[in-house]
């Protein structure tokens, strides 16, 4: 199977993945327990070694493949979001290969439960937050801008009356306004409760 399609079949794969995981981080804007309690339900899927190993080669076939088109294609990419398209793919190649071993060490080497308290750990503590404030912006923003410039170079019709280009700048715009409702929801839902001793910086 040539590198393309391979990096698009694992691409759909991590992208129902990741719509979950979003989605349970907005539920940190009502708290940290009802964050883990969503986290929870979920990983009776994801967690499940099938599916977590699925999802682990998944992650690793976009790793490898998107570094390889991204080397083929950024002194020939056109126009702003064919740029988009590369630049937000090797970012995310970058966030893909810190976090899951940030996971694996969270999980394997520290023995702890990588759930609500894990992620905003480095989020709340300075000069931590420096760092991860905008590691974790810049991923899910680069995400929609994927997904954006995917949609731009596929979608030829308009929608509801809506411009190709349109609906493209449309999921940017979403994007941006999940990041900002789930910083809110990790740093509000953080507030005012103890962070247990093994997640502490």
């Amino acid at each position: 199977m040539k590198t393309k399609k391979l990096h698009y079949f694992s691409g759909l794969t991590i992208t129902v993945f990741i719509v979950f995981h979003l989605l349970n981080h907005v539920f940190s804007i009502e708290s940290a327990e009802k964050h883990i309690q969503i986290m929870d339900t979920f990983r009776l899927v994801y967690r499940h070694p099938f599916a977590e190993t699925i999802l682990l080669v998944a992650v690793c076939v976009q790793i490898i493949s998107g570094l390889k088109l991204f080397s083929r294609k950024r002194k020939i990419a056109y126009g702003f979001f064919e740029k988009l398209h590369i630049w937000s793919g090797l970012y995310l190649a970058f966030f893909f290969i810190i976090h899951l071993s940030a996971i694996m060490v969270g999980r394997y080497v520290l023995k702890v439960d990588t759930n609500f308290y894990f992620g905003v750990a480095g989020l709340n503590a300075f000069p931590f937050n420096l760092f991860f404030i905008p590691y974790y912006a810049c991923a899910i923003l680069a995400f929609f801008s994927h997904i954006a410039a995917i949609h731009h170079s596929k979608m030829q019709q308009p929608i509801l009356g809506l411009s190709p280009l349109f609906q493209s700048f449309i999921i940017i715009f979403s994007g941006i306004l999940i990041t900002i409702l789930i910083f809110y929801g990790l740093i509000n839902g953080f507030a005012g409760v103890e962070m247990p001793l093994e997640y502490q910086l």
